[in-house]
Order: structure tokens, then sequence, then C-alpha cells
């Protein structure tokens, strides 16, 4: 009998690829996306997982808006703090494994080089604060949670989202008519993680029996200016693109400067590493051809 599974937030860029890979894999998925499990509610999240028993449960639902976050921090706990408590304690009461996705916003950005599973936590702002509350609710509550920090998800699924991505934003700021210059800050440094490949990732590592919290960026530590390069040399576009930086570009919400993530930890058990950004944008664009 084929195991079961459920992923919640299963509508989001990520959450499309746990469902996909899983039915790849010979699961039998049931994904949920936030008008049929909101994990803000107890009660629906036990009705709903008790009825099904999965052995695995993949959390891809989260509150997301960062900027926004810092006028509602209530909305991003609720969601990213105590809808995982929820899930946990359900997941503790069917006995299924928990796996849960986190951000590299836990970090304050001040080591300038990739962060390792070891580093010290410090979060800047509303959002990154719930997600790393998220994280040791799963760690409170249960003994087996894989919790998988990452960083910049894009996919194909995000064409579907009201949001997008970042290269459908570069993409659509390239169309515009007339044409305006592009400014990228140059400061800030990523890991860029494409989300058919997180999701493979992360079900090596759960079938290799990784507990813990584990890092699965992107790979390639890269400046969101440059990043926007690499799409736009992708794409066959050239529009007129401008660094700019943290001081000129400001938000609502403090990000960490350096947020890359090392996979170290990740490739030490036996996963593969993540493929080359740029080969991960290309990938992409061809999907997004295909769909088009």
């Amino acid at each position: 009998m084929a195991k079961k599974a459920v992923v919640l937030g299963s509508s989001g860029q990520l959450g499309v690829e746990l469902v996909r890979e899983l039915g790849r894999r010979g699961y039998e998925a049931h994904g949920f996306e936030r008008k049929a499990i909101d994990i803000s509610d107890r009660e629906a999240v036990e009705k709903r997982l008790a009825g099904l028993d999965p052995a695995i449960v993949l959390n891809a639902a989260a509150y997301n808006q960062v900027d926004v976050a810092e006028k509602e921090p209530q909305a991003a706990f609720l969601a990213n703090a105590l809808g995982v408590r929820n899930v946990a304690l359900v997941c503790r009461q069917v006995d299924a494994q928990l796996v849960h996705f986190s951000t590299d916003y836990v970090f304050d950005g001040a080591a300038s080089r990739p962060y390792t599973e070891e580093d010290p936590t410090h979060p800047l702002g509303a959002y990154a604060v719930s997600k790393l509350a998220g994280e040791l609710y799963a760690q409170a509550y249960l003994e087996n949670a894989l919790i998988v920090r990452t960083s910049g998800v894009f996919g194909p699924g995000g064409l579907k989202t009201a949001r997008g991505n970042f290269v459908e934003l570069m993409l659509r700021l390239a169309s515009a008519t007339p044409p305006q210059p592009i400014r990228v800050v140059e400061d800030h440094v990523a890991s860029p993680t494409y989300a058919p490949v997180l999701a493979a990732r992360t079900l090596d590592m759960v079938e290799r029996g990784c507990t813990g919290i584990f890092h699965a960026g992107g790979g390639t530590a890269i400046s969101w200016f440059e990043y926007a390069k690499l799409i736009f040399a992708a794409a066959g576009v050239k529009p007129e693109l401008q660094p700019t930086n943290e001081r000129e570009y400001r938000t609502a919400a403090r990000r960490p400067k350096y947020s890359a993530l090392s996979n170290r930890k990740m490739e030490a058990a036996g996963v593969a590493a993540f493929p080359p950004l740029a080969d991960a944008i290309r990938d992409y664009l061809e999907i997004r051809r295909s769909l088009a």
C-alpha cells in the first residue's frame, strides 16, 4: 500500500512541486490549499489529518508578505508560528512525520558568508520572528520533525499565483511600455532556490531519515542584481538594468543583507547538490514557454 502524504499550502510554488514529486515516487499524495485547510484553525487541521492518517505531513503553508507583516504581526504569527504548532500537535496525535519549511530570514545577515545550521539565529522583523517561532514549535512538540530552511523560492507555480516570483517580476518589468530602467539591489545576497529541485531534495532527505534542521538553498550565493542579470541573459532580453542599494531602496521590513545558505549538511547526508542557478533559470523559462 502506498504511503499517504499530506501537503499543506499545495497551491503555492513549492506545494505544487511537492504534490507532483510525491506522485512520481509512488506516494498517495493529498494536497490542501488554504481554503481547504487553514492551519490557524486547530480543529480544521485535526479533522482533516486525523481522517487521512498520513505518514508524512509537509507544511508549505505560510504568511510570506515580509513588509506587510510589520503592520500586521499578529497575522504573520498566527500562520507561521501558531499554525505550525497546530500542525505539530496533530502530527504527534496521528504519529506522522512533520516536514516544515522555514527561511533564511531567521538570520541577520551579519556573517557575510553562507549560513550553516549551527549558526545562531537573529531575526530582524515580524515575519522572520514568526518563522523562527514556527521552527521552535515544531521542535517543541515533535522529536522527528524535519525543518528545511530555504531561500528565494521560484518555480513554475509562480505563473499562477497572485504574487508570482522574482523571475516573473523581472520579466514583467522588462516588457513594460514604454521601457523604464530597472533598479535592483546589489548589496543583498541570497541563494535563490528552484522549487522542483527543492521538492525533490526534500523528499530525498525524508527517505534518508533526516530529522532536525537542514538548509536547502539553491546553492549559488548571488546578489539580487546579479540574479536579475542571469534572468535577462537566459530570456534573451536587454532592458536597462541599474544597481541600487539598501540605502536608496527602503522597505518597511529589515532584511538580512547576506542570507545565502550552506547545503553542506544536506549533501553530507547523501543528498545531491542543487544544479547551478543559471541552469535552473533556463529550465524555468523552458517550462514557462511550454505553458504559454
